[in-house]
């Protein structure tokens, strides 16, 4: 009996989750490092901080004060509004504020110690922090203190907040999963960028012109949608992907816009070459691990052709791509790495290749 034929493989530049791209090398990310109490990395997410703002909170009621941030609950409370109160708040409020960031840095310093005694991490010397905390005033005071920390400790490391918006990082840095000359002649592409709470599907210009190193790519369209708040299924969230990637498409269409016949896709989770997630991918709807789901062709099938040529789609795991939004201004070190702060603790280190 003869096997059933099987599907061509979709076409693309390198293995989904590849350790060598167009500027850097990837030396490892998602790493793990776990302690008898669970996975350190939880100490530094937006969980965590959540749960010290609620810690304290309980704190004070215990001893028979007022809760200065009255009655509602700590997961409501969003970081701006303790932006607000860390200016302009009651002494006491802005010291309840201080105390968080305190305790938080003082997490924050804890595993970064850790990784950077990871054999894959030594030698780093500079790491970006991105993700929701690096968002707002609260969550640059925590890196700020972290880095002062370190420092006093006299741990050689340089702690820098991401540049670009948390929000808009991880479509940016999907232009370095493919190699410059792909943009040449088209004005945009489309980027995924996929995390624990949301989705986000955007239009990359690459400004070539303006700078060959892609400083001055930004963000030409961009759509969010937070699945967390939905519950869906994993067939349904794909759909509803698929769809905001032909809407994107429809808009750039409309407005003479010429995208490249590429997808670069950040998702949480260790990538396999043929495009499928090995581990950490328990923080999205459904199951994302399962050997008979494949994301990158899923997307191919929703968007086969792009300007008249074959798609080609690139999925790294969205620290490592966050991280590369960072990388023209990492030109002056050889090794450096990111931390993305958000439901989880995302991690990844690169080592600079030549021009």
């Amino acid at each position: 009996m003869s096997e059933p034929a099987r599907r061509p493989a979709p076409p693309r530049f390198q293995d989904h989750g590849a350790a060598t791209l167009p500027a850097v090398t990837v030396d490892t990310y998602n790493a793990e490092l776990r302690t008898p109490e669970g996975f350190l990395g939880d100490r530094a997410s937006s969980r965590a901080f959540r749960a010290i703002l609620d810690d304290w909170r309980k704190t004070l009621r215990q001893a028979g004060e007022a809760d200065p941030l009255g009655e509602a609950k700590t997961i409501d409370i969003p970081r701006k509004r303790l932006d607000e109160l860390l200016a302009s708040g009651e002494p006491e409020v802005a010291g309840l504020v201080h105390s968080v960031v305190e305790e938080f840095a003082q997490s924050l310093a804890t595993v970064i110690r850790a990784l950077l005694e990871e054999k894959a991490w030594r030698g780093t010397e500079r790491i970006a922090i991105g993700g929701g905390m690096r968002g707002n005033r609260v969550g640059e005071l925590a890196i700020g203190r972290a880095s002062m920390l370190l420092k006093a400790e006299k741990v050689e490391i340089d702690l820098v907040p991401i540049r670009h918006d948390p929000d808009e990082a991880g479509m940016i840095g999907a232009v370095h999963l493919a190699p410059p000359w792909i943009f040449r002649g088209h004005d945009a592409l489309l980027a995924i960028d996929i995390g624990g709470s949301n989705m986000r599907a955007g239009l990359v210009r690459p400004h070539l012109k303006k700078a060959s190193d892609l400083s001055e790519a930004c963000i030409w369209e961009c759509d969010i949608w937070r699945h967390r708040d939905d519950k869906p299924a994993r067939e349904a969230a794909i759909d509803r992907l698929c769809a905001m990637l032909l809407d994107l498409v429809r808009k750039a269409e409309k407005r003479e816009l010429h995208l490249a016949p590429f997808i670069g896709v950040g998702c949480p989770g260790r990538i396999l070459p043929d495009g499928s997630i090995e581990t950490g991918a328990q923080n999205l709807p459904g199951n994302w691990e399962s050997s008979r789901f494949n994301l990158p062709e899923r997307l191919l099938a929703a968007v086969p052709e792009i300007d008249g040529h074959e798609t080609v789609i690139a999925m790294h795991n969205d620290a490592v791509v966050q991280g590369l939004s960072q990388v023209p201004w990492m030109r002056d070190v050889t090794h450096w790495g990111v931390l993305t702060i958000g439901t989880g603790l995302g991690n990844a280190r690169f080592t600079n290749r030549a021009r």
